[in-house]
């Protein structure tokens, strides 16, 4: 079980210690698990958790996945993007499918692989960014859980000048009540190199509990560009962490986008640090939510040299009791002058009982800056319920509509016409 004194957790990862894998990934394991005890739980009136039903995070009833029993290739064939440069698929922890990227990506130097072979093959290329960055939002707790269990995730390395089109693809899909996982993505983009890279969370079951603990680490060399992509469909009665880093050289461009579907409670952090000049990040996200669900999304835009820009769109869907808390900060130091940062929330109510939170805020220590923030809640018009109900369509159907048209602003700000067209066809799927 998982708890917050059972030590019994970390048997995972000395068992990894024993096939050989890096003295220093075992030994950051071991110190993760005293970090993960001596942190305490969250609560409630800790400002970084403000308004989160923080109760959904009880550690004590999960359970290590047993081995996948069932056949992936359903969840992965609805769900697929068409032939991308490479996919792996993970179900319960273990990798059930590696389709390696083509052979002419490989003789240019890509590593597309298993956390596990990496850390095997590549240690010393790992061991400079695996959790490099510390959790800034209130999650230094789950972080130390992660690092202390992870066992499986997907490593991304894209040497300088590489331009890649098409995506990589991932899946971690979980089955079986109440299993933990600890997925982890780890991507290098080396200096003028461009990526684009798909990673999804699905149950295999919709009605079974669960508990992800996952981590993304996001490095943009001088002049790379990555476009990162989750799509989050857990079961209705899953609860998740997840922690993204992003680090953006000069004159590096990184898009985060987070579509999220599923789950009972979701916790999002995503940090974008610019650390050189010149330096883009596009910070965005699409939650439809449903039910009793909630989606509590945590960011920070941390600009530490002159001449960057960071935009972030977060659009939201609530219908019944569903919930949505937004907490972010634009953060300029002192020494990143002519910064150029927006951030923008929009919450769109479709019943009464939906509840949207927004706390955007700005922090700025420097002279001769361009910075905006704002968040707005409203309800479906009346008026476009009207003209859609006057010609045939149904109530039902016609809310559809205009939820789909609320968030294709997002989508659209991918610079792919392949790839939006794709996340259209998945929100589609979900209204």
């Amino acid at each position: 079980m998982i708890t917050e004194t059972e030590p019994s957790l970390i048997v995972s990862g000395l068992r990894q210690a024993e096939t050989g894998l890096p003295d220093w990934f075992t030994d950051q394991q071991i110190s993760a698990w005293a970090d993960f005890e001596r942190q305490p739980l969250p609560v409630r009136t800790d400002e970084l958790w403000r308004f989160s039903a923080v109760n959904n995070l009880a550690l004590d009833q999960y359970v290590v996945p047993a081995e996948y029993s069932g056949d992936s290739s359903g969840i992965v064939s609805a769900r697929a993007f068409p032939e991308p440069s490479g996919r792996i698929v993970f179900a319960n922890e273990r990798a059930v499918r590696v389709e390696s990227c083509n052979p002419a990506l490989e003789a240019q130097g890509v590593l597309f692989l298993t956390l596990e072979e990496a850390l095997a093959n590549h240690s010393d290329l790992l061991r400079e960014h695996f959790m490099a960055q510390p959790a800034r939002l209130g999650s230094k707790k789950f972080a130390a859980l992660h690092k202390a269990l992870v066992r499986s995730g997907s490593f991304l390395y894209v040497p300088p000048g590489v331009q890649i089109e098409v995506p990589f693809e991932v899946f971690h899909i979980v089955e079986g009540d109440r299993a933990a996982i600890f997925p982890h993505t780890l991507i290098i983009a080396e200096e003028g190199s461009r990526v684009t890279f798909l990673d999804h969370f699905v149950s295999a079951d919709e009605d079974q509990a669960g508990f992800a603990c996952g981590v993304n680490d996001l490095v943009l060399k001088p002049g790379a560009t990555l476009n990162y992509v989750s799509l989050q469909d857990w079961s209705k009665a899953f609860v998740s962490v997840q922690v993204n880093s992003t680090i953006a050289g000069r004159d590096s461009s990184a898009l985060n986008l987070s579509m999220n579907f599923g789950g009972k409670y979701s916790r999002l952090e995503s940090v974008s640090r610019m650390i050189g000049t010149g330096a883009r990040s596009d910070m965005l996200a699409v939650s439809i939510a449903s039910g009793d669900q909630e989606f509590d999304q945590r960011t920070l835009q941390d600009h530490l040299k002159p001449n960057t820009t960071s935009d972030l769109l977060y659009k939201n869907s609530l219908n019944h009791r569903a919930r949505t808390i937004f907490s972010g900060l634009i953060k300029v130091e002192r020494a990143a002058h002519r910064t150029d940062a927006y951030q923008k929330v929009r919450n769109l109510l479709l019943s009464d009982e939906a509840e949207a939170n927004s706390l955007p805020g700005l922090e700025i220590l420097a002279d001769n800056v361009r910075c905006t923030h704002g968040a707005t809640s409203g309800q479906v018009q009346p008026e476009e319920l009207f003209y859609l109900k006057s010609r045939g369509i149904p109530e039902n159907t016609a809310k559809g509509l205009v939820v789909r048209g609320f968030l294709n602003e997002v989508v659209n700000r991918l610079p792919d016409g392949t790839l939006a067209e794709y996340l259209h066809e998945q929100i589609d799927a979900h209204l």
